[in-house]
């Protein structure tokens, strides 16, 4: 098979060659609404060519099933070879392409790997995703605690020994789910974790959503289908030139009934799926396949330059790296940045870096999160760089010298909301309804400690929950919720996005009284 083809993309421009009349849908035929008059011309703002400026030439791409355009549930065609050569293109047996982003891959595998009540041992920081797959399952969940990176003091998969230690526990496990790397570009070699898995004949199910280019390039760690993960998910529109939503879900070995994950794949996306992201999907694998390592030659050129002028200056900032001799390797397309100083917290760094147009992917307390793309240029690194001079002079960051070194250590307690004895949960259920046995109650934060949450809490980005419905409050959970509430982060699922006042299960009502 040819695997600089583009099957999928090159048919829909033979389409459009052929200028077919369409009496299907979608409801801007082909784009040609912007060859049309209003029937009714209204003075001001052209609407029409204001439209067509933006979405003429992807509305011409954008079409449905037709005989000669294949059917993303039942390929056959030329979706089913630009899948084949994802597959090849990935190191997999199968490739799915996901237009619901990596969430339809992570329900879709949970829905094919576990039925009501079986359990999954799971990584405590999951993607949201992840436990709406277990909603729809109605599987439980053996948590297993993260560990931190030590100088980060991120959280990343758990320990390998801790892992094994749940698998001992709950031997009836249906599979292991891990997520990796995080979103700090921090990632682990998975083959040890899926070893572990396979002796208990589970398969080892993987969210490296963050991750598409790994393995692409020897500066970046191994992904998850090289270390033998089961089944990978990855958000090819994160870090390869896809469109948003544009995902692949790879697959290999027998461990995971395939006809199943089919059907969950066609029970959770579109019946309508999106020609122009599959399309994209086509691209982005075979723009990999046709430039190997060289496609990514620009972004890490741009993010070694960054690193060393940080290196090279004299103030505070500095690059945060993941801790290699730990058996951690960095993504060296994440830059994290903090000022080591303590002085400007990571959620003003972001506001001040968006103020002079340079827009990082994420902050926290500390840290910024600067994601550069495989086509990064020069320029673009120049005028973060001046950016950040900017910010330096503008925020008063001290002198690297004139920092306390304390203040550059990991700061643990930020990141941690749990206890060393907590570091493999009891199975949890996830349900969509809230439990009946117990009414609601809002409550200030801060007398909160003790109840039951009542809401699952999840800043975003990066879309891993705090604290779960259901969840017993502590003291570290009230601390992290308040500090988020300082700094004006964003949550999704909160009642009160301030943060100040948080529901709770009132344990002196019963919903039967």
């Amino acid at each position: 098979m040819n695997r600089l083809r583009k099957p999928l993309f090159d048919a829909l421009i033979r389409r459009l060659d052929r200028n077919p009349l369409s009496f299907h849908v979608p409801g801007h035929k082909n784009g040609r609404l912007f060859h049309a008059e209003p029937a009714s011309p209204i003075e001001g703002d052209d609407i029409f060519a204001t439209y067509k400026t933006w979405f003429e030439m992807i509305m011409r791409l954008d079409v449905t099933e037709l005989s000669d355009t294949d059917d993303l549930h039942q390929p056959e065609g030329i979706i089913a070879e630009a899948q084949q050569l994802a597959a090849e293109c990935f190191g997999a047996e199968e490739t799915y392409f996901l237009v619901n982003g990596s969430t339809a891959g992570n329900l879709s595998m949970l829905l094919a790997a576990c039925g009501p009540g079986d359990l999954v041992i799971m990584q405590r920081n999951v993607h949201k995703s992840v436990l709406n797959g277990l909603r729809l399952a109605g599987a439980r969940a053996v948590f297993v605690m993260p560990e931190l990176e030590p100088r980060t003091g991120q959280m990343t998969v758990p320990r390998l020994d801790t892992l094994a230690e749940a698998l001992k526990r709950y031997p009836d496990a249906k599979a292991v789910f891990l997520s990796s790397p995080n979103y700090y570009g921090a990632a682990v070699d998975l083959r040890p974790y899926a070893e572990a898995a396979h002796m208990h004949r589970i398969p080892l199910l993987v969210d490296e959503a963050h991750g598409a280019h790994y393995g692409f390039h020897p500066a970046f760690p191994t992904n998850a289908m090289q270390a033998g993960a089961d089944v990978v998910v990855q958000s090819a529109h994160k870090t390869l030139p896809a469109l948003t939503m544009g995902a692949m879900l790879h697959v290999q070995g027998s461990r995971l009934d395939r006809g199943l994950l089919k059907k969950a794949l066609s029970a959770v996306q579109s019946s309508s799926p999106s020609y122009p992201i599959m399309a994209s999907l086509d691209i982005a694998r075979a723009m990999v396949d046709r430039y190997g390592e060289s496609l990514f030659r620009d972004g890490l050129e741009a993010a070694k330059i960054f690193r060393e002028w940080i290196s090279g200056q004299d103030s505070a900032l500095e690059v945060v790296e993941a801790d290699g001799g730990s058996g951690y390797k960095q993504d060296p397309l994440r830059v994290v940045l903090r000022d080591g100083s303590g002085t400007v917290p990571g959620y003003t760094l972001q506001r001040e870096l968006e103020s002079r147009g340079c827009w990082p992917e994420l902050a926290d307390e500390r840290h910024v999160v600067l994601l550069f793309g495989a086509f990064t240029t020069p320029a673009d690194v120049e005028r973060l760089i001046q950016a950040c001079a900017s910010i330096v002079q503008d925020c008063r960051i001290p002198e690297r010298n004139e920092s306390k070194e304390k203040d550059r250590e990991p700061d643990r307690n930020r990141t941690v909301w749990y206890s060393d004895d907590e570091a493999i949960s009891l199975p949890v259920s996830f349900q969509f309804h809230m439990k009946t046995r117990q009414k609601v109650k809002t409550v200030v934060l801060h007398q909160a400690t003790g109840y039951e949450s009542a809401e699952t809490i999840i800043p975003y980005p990066p879309g891993i929950p705090l604290v779960y419905e259901g969840e017993r409050i502590t003291p570290a959970i009230v601390e992290r919720l308040d500090t988020l509430s300082r700094h004006r982060a964003r949550c999704q699922g909160a009642s009160d996005p301030t943060l100040r006042t948080i529901n709770v299960f009132d344990r002196s009502v019963s919903s039967g009284s």
